[in-house]
């Protein structure tokens, strides 16, 4: 099914060839630029009058254009990043954008950089003990990824055909065998309050995207094709056209890296088995938000750490072991009860495992920090 989809989108793809961007698109191109003079997000930075009047004709096959590339961080000026990608091509197309956006949150990945191969860590997770043994400080670990069905484009030029489609990945997930793996689909469109407000109390039930996925237009049709999959000891969790495409989770609570990795790489191979995944070259796998390019990998803990996330410099010192913190709902939400969402920020230049290690060393340095306060 889902191989027979390519095509549907390549005839997509041939409807769109020699349409040029109306007068109307280039006309709020042109405001975006000049919109918000105070707002600090990396758009900001890189949307240049040079680039603007480069890439504000252009448009892909799928039909996206510039402004499908800022609408969010035009419309949200607490953007930290401000883009999304509309489709795959959109990463070259609006190069003069991407590129050097890319390398200022990755890093330093350069234009001429490369995506080191796959390595999402098979054989090496012995070498991730507890963090926490005692469980003074971890609360839980989770590491995700996120994949892109190839032959589909991102959310703006989705259609509600395609997100039907999509959900048919569905079918790999009933057949997976493996007791640590198997589970059940929850579809979204027509789920009962019963069931939703378990998935809620599980911490598992994402909801229609937040305002700066809703600027993005990466909410319509919701919530046809969308849906949620757990094993039956809620563990591994898959998220179906959320954000990206699928985003596959392995979690458990207290501070065990090795054992969450394990789990995410046997369901990661599990799933890519049945479903083309689509990968760049340079960039790695695709995603729809440019900070998530690469590896995809986000490896968190939820984390008390009452002493040192006091101090003013706590963030500093976070910045400079390369991780991102957030606050226990996820990114734009705030901390409770002395409890942070601490991950690697990396996400592209670097192998999975790198990415996961980068987050594994940086928290057992803050650990040390937190018992010497």
């Amino acid at each position: 099914m889902l191989r027979e989809a390519y095509s549907t989108s390549l005839h997509c793809v041939q409807a769109q060839e020699g349409m040029s961007v109306s007068p109307d698109v280039i006309a709020k191109i042109e405001e975006g630029y000049q919109a918000a003079p105070e707002c600090h997000s990396l758009l900001k930075k890189y949307l240049t009058k040079e680039v603007v009047d480069q890439l504000k004709d252009k448009k892909t096959k799928l039909g996206a254009t510039l402004l499908d590339v800022i609408q969010s961080g035009v419309a949200n000026l607490d953007s930290g990043v401000g883009v999304y990608a509309p489709d795959a091509e959109a990463y070259t197309l609006f190069k003069p954008l991407f590129d050097p956006l890319i390398q200022d949150y990755h890093n330093g990945f350069a234009p001429d950089a490369k995506q080191p191969n796959t390595d999402l860590g098979e054989g090496k997770t012995a070498g991730l003990p507890d963090l926490d043994p005692e469980g003074k400080y971890i609360n839980s670990t989770r590491i995700r990824c996120g994949r892109s069905l190839q032959g589909y484009p991102f959310n703006p030029c989705l259609t509600e055909a395609n997100y039907l489609e999509m959900e048919s990945v569905k079918g790999i997930f009933d057949n997976i065998t493996d007791p640590e793996l198997a589970g059940k689909y929850f579809p979204l469109d027509g789920m009962t309050k019963e069931v939703q407000d378990q998935l809620i109390k599980d911490h598992f039930l994402f909801k229609e995207g937040d305002r700066f996925l809703q600027a993005a237009n990466a909410c319509r049709y919701w919530p046809k094709g969308r849906g949620i999959f757990h094993n039956n000891q809620k563990t591994f969790l898959i998220w179906c056209n959320e954000e990206d495409h699928l985003r596959i989770i392995s979690m458990q609570e207290g501070g065990n890296v090795g054992q969450v990795l394990e789990r995410l790489i046997k369901g990661v191979k599990t799933i890519e088995k049945q479903a083309p995944f689509s990968r760049d070259d340079r960039l790695g796998w695709l995603t729809f938000c440019p900070s998530n390019l690469g590896t995809t990998v986000r490896a968190s803990v939820h984390i008390r750490l009452p002493k040192i996330s006091a101090k003013p410099d706590f963030k500093s010192i976070c910045d400079g072991l390369k991780l991102q913190i957030r606050g226990i709902h996820g990114e734009h939400s705030e901390s409770e009860g002395g409890v942070y969402d601490i991950s690697n920020k990396a996400r592209l230049g670097l192998t999975e495992f790198e990415a996961v290690k980068q987050m594994y060393d940086g928290i057992a340095h803050l650990i040390a920090l937190e018992k010497a306060a």
